[in-house]
């Protein structure tokens, strides 16, 4: 039986829309804080703060027990980086910051990677490429489509930008009431399988491209994801919508 993708009415629309502006406004604030100095715990205060003061409530905090409201990943950790005092930002670092957010029992999640101070020009090129395929990916959520079309394209603007590691443990995912919902969003496949996206599907388009390997593996604090061989990573996320035209973002700012 072919697999039916939850679809959200535009009164939820809204609502998904609200925490999704929360968390835009979070990322906003911690793209200017991230410098060199800066530690990832500081980063992981705030984002509490911000998310609180907005009368939501973070995604990620006691979310399987993560221990955070945010993940920071710097330099070769990929995702689910946990936030930490002793980790400070250097000039050249990069780092990955995914932050989700609940309004009304609704959730918004997106991730950004920022740049910190003078990074090296294959770093710089990486997170591009990272964000082009997002929006590569994003700009298949239209109606008729089907699902594995946004990972064809993810995969596509990332081969054809030159030689990178596509991760394949991790990848996007539906989300509504609850942060992981189905489908699981391959960044990776042939085209025209899987469910038709239809208007109201909400998925979190979020590839993950290494400088080298795609090989991970998780570090003993049972979360923590990072590159085998050490190599950087960029990781890249959005909210998506499907409407009757054109794709929308739910966790971009106005």
């Amino acid at each position: 039986m072919t697999e039916v993708l939850e679809r959200k009415t535009p009164e939820q629309l809204e609502k998904m829309r609200a925490a999704g502006l929360v968390v835009a406004r979070t990322l906003e604030l911690l793209r200017k804080s991230a410098v060199a100095g800066v530690s990832t715990a500081e980063l992981d205060q705030i984002a509490s703060e911000n998310i609180k003061s907005e009368g939501a409530k973070p995604s990620f905090l006691g979310y399987n027990g993560y221990p955070a409201t945010i993940c920071t990943s710097v330099n070769e950790q990929i995702v689910h980086g946990i936030p930490s005092k002793n980790l400070i930002l250097r000039d050249g670092d990069t780092i990955s910051i995914d932050c989700g957010a609940i309004v009304d029992g609704w959730h918004g999640d997106s991730a950004i990677t920022v740049l910190i101070g003078d990074v090296r020009p294959e770093v710089s090129k990486l997170a591009k490429v990272c964000a082009d395929a997002m929006w590569a990916g994003i700009e298949q959520m239209r109606p008729g489509n089907r699902l594995t079309d946004v990972s064809h394209a993810i995969a596509k603007s990332i081969r054809n930008a030159g030689r990178y590691g596509i991760v394949r443990e991790y990848g996007g995912h539906g989300i509504g009431t609850e942060m992981h919902m189905d489908p699981h969003v391959l960044n990776y496949g042939r085209p025209n399988r899987g469910p038709v996206l239809k208007p109201g599907v909400t998925l979190a388009i979020e590839p993950m491209v290494t400088l080298g390997s795609a090989s991970v593996k998780v570090l003993p604090d049972d979360w923590t994801v990072v590159t085998k061989d050490n190599s950087w990573s960029a990781h890249t996320e959005h909210t998506v919508a499907v409407t009757d035209g054109a794709p929308r973002i739910l966790t971009a700012l106005d």
